[in-house]
């Protein structure tokens, strides 16, 4: 008890104490702290073997250095993670051939060799990352806010249930029925080909979300409770419904009226 008691009257216990102390509540706010939601970091190798990939089949176009070329292809650097994900992804690029816009098809690469290529223009310069599992959930989003969000923002373009639609000089809003989550994100976030950017500041990152929720409940069965959604494509394909079956119907029912009348 003595020894105990002279360890406390030491000089140097005020410190030790206030150190543990420092110590306890370090370690707690470690543990309790909320953790931001971040997509996972890229390595370095995988940024290395996206630049092997880059030079053996983007090179020829957007340059060497990624730096691009008049006419022909953008400059990537500063796009980010996120572009080359969806441009890829989506099979637009590599671009088969030149075209007012580049059409969605099965990828040439897979998901590996993506996240490379995405990692290696990431280093080019700062642009908008791939976002997380969290951010792309549709569990989480409100499919009401949703429909509000995407039908201010959206539906001129792609349609008010996102079936897509024509454009000016050959171009077109695509159809985003088949596209996942992270494909949606993506494009409202870097604005591919005729769409807009639409950045944290314009549809923030819960609202985004929503979008999702709401496209993907347009893909339930009980999405068209007014019966045959005939396309989703709206008047043009109720009016054809009309003319063709309509009045159809009433000038098959005056000609039968007038037959009968003589």
């Amino acid at each position: 008890m003595k020894a105990l008691a002279s360890a406390r009257r030491h000089r140097f216990a005020p410190v030790a104490l206030m150190l543990l102390a420092l110590l306890a509540v370090g370690g707690l706010y470690a543990v309790a702290a909320p953790q931001t939601a971040q997509a996972d970091t890229a390595s370095v190798s995988d940024a290395e073997n996206g630049e092997k990939l880059f030079q053996a089949n983007c090179a020829s176009c957007h340059g060497a250095s990624a730096e691009g070329r008049d006419g022909v292809a953008p400059s990537l650097i500063g796009v980010g993670a996120a572009a080359v994900h969806f441009q890829v992804a989506t099979g637009r690029m590599p671009m088969a051939a030149n075209a007012p816009q580049a059409p969605a098809k099965n990828p040439q690469f897979d998901s590996e060799q993506i996240a490379q290529l995405a990692a290696f223009v990431a280093t080019l310069g700062p642009g908008p990352a791939s976002p997380d599992a969290e951010q792309v959930d549709p569990a989480l989003g409100d499919a009401a806010n949703g429909m509000l969000v995407f039908r201010t923002n959206c539906a001129m373009c792609h349609n008010a249930v996102g079936a897509g639609g024509a454009l000016s000089d050959g171009k077109y809003a695509p159809s985003l029925f088949n596209s996942s989550p992270q494909e949606i994100y993506e494009a409202m976030l870097t604005g591919p080909q005729s769409m807009p950017v639409f950045n944290d500041a314009n549809i923030t990152p819960e609202a985004k979300r929503d979008v999702i929720a709401y496209l993907m409940e347009q893909r339930v069965d009980n999405s068209s409770p007014g019966g045959a959604n005939l396309g989703s494509i709206g008047p043009v394909s109720e009016g054809m419904w009309v003319w063709i079956i309509g009045m159809g119907a009433l000038i098959g029912a005056a000609v039968w009226i007038g037959a009968k009348s003589s």
